[in-house]
């Protein structure tokens, strides 16, 4: 694709603001197709999938969010010129082609397109079918954006696949792909990674662990789990594993305090062998790959650990190594935490709630990459170029 003026980009994404707000009713009544048809049996699937008035106003905040943002393409890194006479200069430029794949959220058909625009790829969509008719009026609102700027309806498109289908195309695929981003489950980023042919970011699932200090304030951990687990389950940065160091003074106590903290948000806990003797009416871990697990559910594991190295090695072993926290009152080991936990955002004394492109000042984001190359965290517009080099000479050999 061709490189577009920033003045046309921005043309575009005002236009979209425009249209969303004009088929606003439209989109909802869209979305209530998609929920009517759903089976509610996954309660953090059905929440994200729901569109409404809040929510709209939401894609139309993104678009105009990343519509003021500085155009990431074309900015120079670095600018040398070599004893030779070589002027070598090193500059942010485009992907190319972006395919992301995504369950359920509609919202992700605004985010990820207007980013995946601005910075000036075109971008694939593969949304879950449990949102075809959400995502259809979106890429239609697109496509209206588009055409009325005088541009290609290809920038952004919606693929119409199936499962089988998809698998062919990231074997074999029809145009040239630079980039996938699959957001979503375990089972959705092992089947991209088994078939894509081209690089893959990856979105990791969650399973976020939060470690209880014996220099913890208590009133403090107690409201940062709280926050963590229950304010949004079906987010990816919410809270599935609290560890406790069984140091902490009044251990026992403190247990049982958060325990009927929890039930009163109704949080189903399950706890591992040693907090059993305190908490013996739960269920006790059966299954390892209980630790692995992302929960995306009012449901949290309670465990005691020995110290914090015991914490450390607990979480790089098990996390999902998106979010971590430690909630201590000694900086020293805070640091300690947050320099030896592998995960993309480590957490001392907060929530990890915040593991969110806007929350953390990023703005609209793609995805939360757990991938240490090219970019880890939130995937926002200054994430979506890679670099290039443009070398000016005059007639210079190597000898």
């Amino acid at each position: 694709m061709k490189l577009l003026h920033t003045d046309i980009k921005n043309k575009v994404l005002k236009s979209m603001i425009t249209i969303l707000d004009r088929e606003r009713q439209a989109i909802i009544d869209a979305n209530k197709k998609d929920l009517e048809a759903f089976e509610k049996e996954d309660q953090a699937l059905y929440d994200r999938l729901i569109v409404n008035d809040k929510k709209v106003n939401e894609m139309i905040a993104a678009v105009e969010a990343v519509m003021h943002q500085d155009d990431p393409v074309g900015q120079e890194i670095s600018n040398r010129t070599l004893k030779n006479g070589l002027n070598i200069v090193n500059t942010t430029a485009p992907f190319g082609t972006i395919l992301i794949i995504y369950e359920s959220r509609p919202d992700v058909t605004i985010e990820a397109a207007v980013l995946a625009f601005k910075a000036n790829n075109k971008i694939l969509l593969k949304g879950g079918k449990e949102a075809l008719n959400s995502n259809l009026i979106l890429e239609q609102c697109w496509h209206d954006a588009l055409e009325e700027n005088g541009l290609s309806k290809d920038w952004i498109k919606l693929l119409h696949l199936k499962r089988e289908e998809t698998q062919e195309f990231l074997k074999n695929p029809t145009e040239p792909l630079d980039l996938i981003v699959p957001r979503g489950g375990e089972r959705l980023i092992h089947f991209v990674k088994t078939h894509a042919t081209c690089a893959v970011l990856v979105s990791g699932r969650g399973n976020n662990f939060l470690y209880v200090s014996e220099q913890a304030d208590w009133s403090k951990a107690v409201n940062v789990i709280i926050n963590a687990k229950t304010d949004k389950i079906s987010g990816c940065n919410a809270l599935d594993k609290v560890l406790i160091n069984k140091n902490l003074p009044e251990y026992e106590t403190k247990v049982k305090m958060l325990q009927e903290k929890l039930e009163k948000h109704n949080v189903e806990i399950l706890v591992d062998d040693k907090v059993s003797d305190i908490l013996s009416q739960h269920e006790t871990v059966a299954d390892q790959a209980i630790w692995y697990e992302e929960f995306l559910a009012l449901k949290l594991l309670i465990a005691e650990v020995d110290s914090l190295d015991d914490a450390i090695e607990t979480i790089n072993e098990y996390s999902g190594k998106h979010s971590a926290a430690i909630i201590t009152e000694n900086n020293e080991e805070a640091l300690q935490f947050m320099h030896n936990v592998d995960s993309a955002a480590v957490y001392h004394n907060a929530s990890t709630r915040f593991t969110d492109g806007g929350q953390m000042g990023v703005g609209a984001e793609l995805a939360i990459s757990t991938d240490k190359l090219h970019h880890r965290g939130p995937l926002g517009l200054k994430q979506l170029v890679t670099n290039k080099y443009y070398i000016y000479g005059d007639g210079q050999v190597r000898v």
